[in-house]
């Protein structure tokens, strides 16, 4: 478990997947207007899909982790994957409509951040947003992420495709730990 000041990650287990089926999976509103319109699941696929991940997850080394409040509520998720051939990772996030705007999702960043270069060969993190995802765009740059640029056209949102912003943060501009307070 990661540790932080207001919110804790713990890599995500058989027992999370009925709280990712029932937000991620089959909540047509959880990722908002700035999101895609996820795949229904049901719980039966997402064991299977646990138990047998698809080949490109393990060679990626894509890892999603549980958001918990201290009192141990599930309230979002975050994960990285490694992108090869470069030593950089790319992370993504989101929070439970009723917990946004709290700061949970910046805390979670800047724990994800610190666990990844304090633990990974890595020169840098990014994180890519849609271009009208302002909360999304303020947790990065709170969390110390710069914006290098805009891809277009590579988001599909509601049938429509869409700009995103990549921003990354550097391992010679995070230095040390800003928030990580333990792991175990």
């Amino acid at each position: 478990m990661l540790e932080g000041k207001n919110v804790n990650l713990r890599v995500r287990e058989r027992e999370d997947l009925d709280f990712f089926v029932e937000h991620h999976h089959n909540d047509v509103n959880f990722y908002g207007e700035h999101g895609p319109v996820m795949t229904q699941m049901s719980k039966t696929e997402a064991e299977k899909r646990f138990e047998n991940p698809s080949p490109i997850v393990t060679v990626c080394e894509a890892v999603r982790f549980v958001i918990m409040s201290k009192d141990g509520t599930k309230i979002g998720s975050i994960g990285h994957y490694f992108v090869q051939p470069s030593k950089l990772m790319e992370i993504g996030y989101d929070i439970i409509p009723s917990e946004r705007d709290k700061g949970y999702g910046t805390e979670a960043v800047q724990i994800m951040v610190d666990y990844l270069f304090l633990s990974k060969d890595i020169v840098r993190i990014q994180a890519v947003t849609n271009v009208d995802n302002i909360p999304s765009q303020r947790v990065l740059e709170k969390a110390g992420f710069a914006r290098e640029g805009t891809l277009r056209k590579v988001s599909h949102v509601r049938q429509e495709w869409g700009d995103v912003y990549v921003y990354s943060v550097l391992r010679e501009e995070w230095k040390e730990p800003k928030i990580l307070t333990k792991t175990s």
